[in-house]
């Protein structure tokens, strides 16, 4: 289920779009994950506090963490699925570590697809769209089954 030389350049050029904002990015994929699945937020101890948008939005800790996810996913991005040196250190610290379950993985990369539609309407159609859904899901895929090497169901 790879993607065609097509489907990653719809990929990286919108991620070239992205990057030079992470931390705005970044922070509105954490923002909104915490507002439409409140139970992510209880996986951060240091997130806790945090009980409205408000202060989701002006969290330090909170941009800082979005522009973290956001870099890492970046990197294996742009490695068009050949990405297990930079999955494998970021699978076994979710798996062991964070324990955060892959349905959190599928929570969140809905909400990047929907944070980059939203900011870029006219860049990101329904080709590039599909194409990230598509390189998203592998990259969830391939972190469910490095879970499972590390005895995590998640």
């Amino acid at each position: 289920m790879g993607l065609s030389d097509d489907e990653w350049n719809h990929v990286l050029g919108i991620w070239a779009k992205v990057e030079p904002e992470l931390p705005v990015y970044g922070q509105a994929v954490i923002v909104r994950l915490f507002q439409v699945h409140p139970e992510t937020q209880e996986r951060f101890a240091k997130f806790k506090h945090l009980k409205t948008i408000d202060e989701l939005k002006s969290s330090e800790e909170v941009k800082k963490h979005g522009t973290t996810v956001l870099t890492a996913l970046g990197r294996i991005l742009k490695l068009k699925n050949n990405h297990e040196p930079e999955l494998k250190p970021l699978a076994k610290s979710h798996a062991t570590e964070h324990k955060i379950p892959v349905k959190y993985l599928e929570f969140i990369c809905e909400i990047i697809v929907k944070v980059i539609a939203e900011k870029h309407p006219s860049d990101f159609g329904a080709d590039s769209q599909a194409a990230m859904r598509k390189a998203l899901e592998l990259f969830r895929n391939d972190m469910a089954s490095k879970y499972k090497e590390f005895g995590f169901q998640g």
